[in-house]
């Protein structure tokens, strides 16, 4: 069994699950917005809201680890340069600045925004989960911003038709 995938082929595959693009904020250690871009944002429960987010060792991962909270911003379909802008590779000049909410640095324009309390980090390989219990969270109208394939794409594709709609378990699953 001591066989690893080797990574070239890894990310390739990985590549074919389509993943939202957000934007993760806190503060840094002067109280200053910081923030990144990661599309490994999932939920992990509802009863308490719970979720994950797993970043790689550096300025926004310390003051996540640092400060205990953090923001999860989803982006909007049109805020491909601000996905950039925030994985370093700044296109914006006047980047829409992350504001402070009730305690969480936010992007206002974000379609959802989740606003997390660590309740425990787990470090795996070269970066750490953290999850976190959703304090609060708001929501928008809006078409997400998504990676597929290695690439940023505008919306999750085509609605299912009725005649093929598969229901989950039960009514109000989600809640």
């Amino acid at each position: 069994m001591g066989h690893v995938a080797e990574p070239a082929g890894f990310r390739a595959a990985a590549s074919r699950f389509a993943t939202g693009i957000t934007v993760v904020a806190t503060g840094d250690q002067d109280g200053a917005p910081i923030g990144m871009t990661a599309n490994s944002f999932t939920t992990i429960s509802a009863k308490p809201p719970t979720v994950l987010v797993s970043l790689t060792r550096g300025r926004t991962w310390q003051a996540v680890a640092r400060s205990g909270i953090y923001s999860v911003n989803v982006l909007h379909a049109d805020d491909a340069a601000l996905s950039a802008h925030f994985a370093g590779r700044p296109l914006l000049r006047d980047a829409p600045p992350l504001v402070s909410r009730e305690g969480f640095f936010v992007l206002p324009q974000a379609i959802a925004q989740f606003a997390c309390e660590v309740v425990q980090a787990i470090d795996v390989a070269d970066h750490t989960l953290f999850i976190g219990e959703v304090r609060w969270c708001r929501h928008n109208e809006g078409t997400p911003l998504a990676f597929y394939a290695s690439r940023l794409r505008k919306g999750v594709g085509m609605e299912i038709s009725s005649a093929d709609h598969v229901a989950y378990p039960g009514d109000g699953w989600w809640t």
